[in-house]
């Protein structure tokens, strides 16, 4: 009798409680999807051009494509150019301080991508608007 009631004592003892560790775990995965950069992707195939000066940019807040066609993008559906100051508007109350990037494709018309950098240049104010090509 007093082996059994010391071999089950023994027993209790052995036993490695894993939830402090499973929680720990748990709190880390929290921690990690909430601070991921999540990429966001225009929506259209855009053949982009090749560039020699290469310098990483911070992650952006607005994604604006042009295709060979000369359509704008914005959330992958197709906008006017008398919409786009509106839906700029629109998400720079979301992220104020958010990067606007323009991927434009090499057979796009110039004019469409200079009248969309006037509309950007009256919504955010700028005297310069910063220009950086993108060959990714």
């Amino acid at each position: 009798m007093a082996r059994k009631m010391r071999a089950s004592a023994e027993s209790a003892e052995d036993d490695v409680n894993l939830t402090p560790m499973l929680d720990v775990v748990f709190i880390l995965l929290i921690f990690f999807i909430v601070t991921a950069q999540f990429i966001r992707e225009p929506g259209v195939e855009i053949d982009r051009l090749e560039v020699n000066n290469k310098e990483r940019q911070n992650p952006l807040g607005i994604l604006i494509a042009i295709d060979s066609n000369s359509e704008i993008y914005m959330n992958k559906q197709v906008v006017s150019m008398s919409e786009v100051g509106f839906r700029i508007r629109e998400l720079r109350e979301d992220n104020p301080k958010g990067r606007l990037v323009v991927q434009a494709d090499a057979e796009a018309q110039a004019g469409v991508l200079i009248d969309l950098m006037e509309i950007v240049n009256e919504i955010d104010n700028l005297g310069r608007v910063p220009l950086s090509v993108v060959n990714e």
